[in-house]
């Protein structure tokens, strides 16, 4: 297993590990990620998530730039009306909910240290590897918005060793209902854009260039069922549609990174905290 994930991940800038979780356990963390919508109060302010060019307003917001050390709740724009009122159900109203599941639910910080997620590690060569930050997606029917062509390491830069990417699939990933789109072997054409912290202060953030254009023939769709984790080299380039199913494509993920001898950019926007420490993988409880 050591030399087939390491292969695809050198080779394609992914690898697919099938049967990663079991249905059972798929479905503990669904229902956890349900019960966080159950949370959603109708007088909250509604931060929206989109990673498309003209709907960013959320990374200046002063809730995402803060959520390293919290479990914040993130809505898909077509949930929220002009009134900041939800116009759906709340319970598929959210695009995620993130940044420190990983560290603040027990469940979820009990599959993220999981033995398994630590043989991986190991696998793959990290002599200290940390998390710091997850997310659990909902890509709810109709609403799960479209995730435009990215690379992780824009926002999540190291050298010289990259970042690495646990997307789990909670329920089957199907073209239909918005699995992921990948840019085999573009993760060998570096970091093409950087997500940094803004010197001048106002805004926030901002990216270092513009938006890459990728052409829609690089990437080939990889559908994945129930329980499958694949793991994605930083700088691999990709994507996801919007869903338009009637069938939710629900995924836990989080990253990882080297702690040993690497370096974790002081740039990114997302940085150490007391209250949100990198914490080594190897040696990290599952409980809290």
């Amino acid at each position: 297993m050591h030399d087939t994930i390491s292969n695809q991940l050198e080779q394609d800038g992914y690898a697919v590990i099938e049967d990663f979780l079991r249905p059972a356990e798929c479905d503990e963390l669904v229902a956890a990620g349900i019960e966080l919508t159950k949370n959603i109060s109708d007088t909250d302010q509604k931060t929206t998530f989109s990673t498309k060019e003209g709907e960013r307003r959320q990374i200046q917001d002063k809730y995402f730039l803060e959520s390293n050390d919290k479990i914040s709740y993130f809505y898909e724009v077509d949930a929220v009306g002009p009134d900041g009122k939800l116009t759906v159900d709340p319970t598929v109203s959210l695009n995620k909910v993130g940044h420190a599941l990983h560290l603040l639910h027990p469940i979820f910080r009990c599959y993220t240290y999981s033995d398994r997620v630590k043989a991986v590690c190991h696998q793959l060569g990290f002599k200290e590897p940390a998390v710091v930050q997850s997310m659990y997606i909902y890509k709810n029917p109709g609403l799960g918005g479209e995730v435009t062509a990215h690379q992780d390491a824009t926002y999540l830069y190291t050298e010289p060793i990259p970042p690495i990417g646990f997307w789990i699939a909670l329920e089957d990933a199907t073209i239909q209902n918005g699995c992921l789109w990948m840019a085999r072997g573009s993760h060998k054409s570096g970091v093409h854009r950087r997500l940094i912290r803004n010197p001048d202060k106002d805004p926030a953030v901002i990216f270092d260039r513009p938006e890459a254009v990728y052409p829609q023939s690089s990437f080939t769709p990889v559908p994945v069922s129930k329980g499958t984790c694949i793991l994605l080299h930083g700088n691999l380039v990709h994507k996801s549609a919007h869903n338009r199913s009637e069938k939710s494509r629900h995924a836990y993920t989080f990253h990882i990174v080297e702690k040993l001898n690497n370096q974790y950019s002081p740039d990114n926007w997302l940085q150490e905290g007391k209250d949100a420490p990198f914490l080594n993988i190897y040696t990290t409880q599952q409980s809290m």
